[in-house]
This record gives structure tokens, sequence and C-alpha cells, in this order.
């Protein structure tokens, strides 16, 4: 009776351990999952996803500076590059772009009136001044008579560049010629003989590189860089300081109605920075100027 009773007290203690050992197993696993679940959670959350069109220079590299800052506040910038004026416009109106960076408000209200669409300023970023540069000719009083002058077509852009021939003594505009109302090559008043053709804006630096000595040519300041051509080395430039650093320079378009959304103001305040001025200086050296 004796040894049957202390068996059965053996007995007794043993599953007690057994029982309590299965708790405790029972607790860590449920712990340790948890555990697991919250980290998988918070490694795979989503930033949010910013789809902006641009051109490659200086507009694209720009954008590239970004990343890792506006990525810090959340967001996944998706950048796609553009060689012409009118698609990042015509996929930011279709919605498949959130915003496009590459254009000045003149051009953009151009466009708006030509394709019936509502696409507005967000935020002036910087401004490019248009060169006016010279094949085998190092100033404009020594441009040889009838040399022929090629001009970006499209209508703001054509303004721009006939504006800065007559800023020159190149041509002769009508009076009070301005950018807000525009000319073209029709409105040329004297051409001093010299042969001015308007052409693609994206085809002015490659027809200028496969020109004769003697040659000018009027190019956007994104096209110039893309083109390897030095602001530096342009006869002449647009004056930073004026009016048309305000009216021209580059903007960040959106939607109507998208000008305050928080992906818009992400994307400004990432870019208006004095981290962001520096990189414009130190890159482009005077060929791109911000404006915040």
């Amino acid at each position: 009776m004796k040894f049957k009773s202390l068996t059965s007290a053996f007995l007794a203690f043993a599953l007690s351990a057994v029982a309590l050992t299965g708790c405790n197993s029972s607790s860590n696993s449920t712990s340790t999952n948890s555990s697991s679940t919250k980290t998988e959670s918070s490694s795979t959350t989503e930033k949010i996803v910013i789809k902006v069109g641009a051109t490659s220079t200086p507009h694209g590299e720009i954008l590239e500076y970004i990343k890792g800052d506006i990525a810090e506040q959340g967001y996944d910038l998706q950048i796609t590059i553009y060689d012409d004026y009118v698609l990042p416009n015509k996929a930011l109106a279709d919605g498949e772009l959130d915003a496009n960076y590459f254009q000045h408000t003149p051009y953009l209200n151009s466009y708006n009136k030509s394709n019936g669409t509502e696409l507005v300023s967000a935020a002036s970023i910087h401004y490019e001044p248009f060169g006016l540069y010279g094949n085998g000719v190092d100033s404009v009083k020594n441009v040889a008579a009838g040399a022929s002058i090629v001009i970006p077509a499209d209508d703001s852009n054509e303004t721009r560049a006939l504006l800065l021939l007559a800023q020159e003594g190149l041509i002769t505009l009508p009076e009070g010629a301005n950018a807000v109302d525009g000319v073209t090559t029709l409105d040329i008043v004297d051409n001093h003989g010299y042969k001015i053709t308007a052409v693609q804006a994206d085809t002015v630096a490659a027809q200028f590189n496969n020109s004769d000595k003697g040659s000018l040519a009027v190019i956007n300041g994104n096209y110039a860089l893309a083109a390897g051509l030095n602001a530096n080395d342009a006869l002449a430039v647009e004056d930073a300081s004026g009016s048309a650093a305000q009216t021209y320079a580059n903007i960040i378009a959106v939607k109507k109605g998208e000008e305050n959304s928080d992906k818009t103001q992400a994307l400004v305040n990432a870019l208006k920075t004095d981290k962001v001025k520096k990189y414009i200086e130190d890159t482009y050296k005077g060929a791109v100027i911000a404006i915040f």
C-alpha cells in the first residue's frame, strides 16, 4: 500500500510538470509569432507612389537627386523620361502621371488652349536661360551677313528665341513685342538679311551641331545641356535677373485641383530646399538657376 501510494504521488507530480511545460511552450510560441507578425507588417509597409514625367536634363537628374529624401517621407518617386514636349502633358491629362516637370507656364497655357486641358502650375522650381550659340562665331558682332539662324518652333519658345535675337540686334520686331502676346517669324519687321528657320525644339541642337561654319542657333537650356553645350560659351543669354526668369521658370505641373494634394506638396517641398539649390548651382554652373 505504501509503495502504491508513492507511485501514485510520483505520477501526479510528473503529469503536473508536463502540463506546466506545455503551457510555457504555448505562451512562448504565441509571443514569438506575434513579434514575427509585427516585424513582417512593418517591413512590408508600402510607400505611396508619385509618378512624375520629365525631360532628362536637368529635370530628370534633379528628380533623381531627391529620390532618397522623398523616400524618407514615405513616398516612392517614379520618374518617366520623355524626349519631347507633348507626351508628358498628354500623360498628365490622361491620368498616367501625378505631375510633370519640364516646361514653363507660357508653354503650359499654350498647350491647354490647343488641347482643351486643365493643367496648372503647382510651383516654380528653376529657370534655364535661353542661349544663342554660334558655330565658329565668337561674338554677335562677328556674325556674317546672310547667316542661318535656327530657332525652336513651338509657340512660347519661338517667341522667346525671337526676343533674344531682337535683344542682340539681329532682328527687328514690332514695337511692344512681348512674351505674353507672343510673336512668330511672320512678325519679324526686319531680319537684317539673316535666314531664320523655326524647327521642332528637340531638333535644334542636332541641326546646329551639323550646321555650316558661321551658323547660329537659339537653344533651350535643357537641350543645350543634353547636347554638351556650355552656357558660358553662348554668344548671348537671357538676363536671369529680368522678367523672363519669372515668365519662363520651369514648373511642377499637375491637374487642376491637385495643387495642394499630399503628393504634390511632398514633391514640391522635396525640391524647394537649400540642398537642391546647391546641387543645381554646382552641377549646371549657370545653365540652370534655382528660382525659389
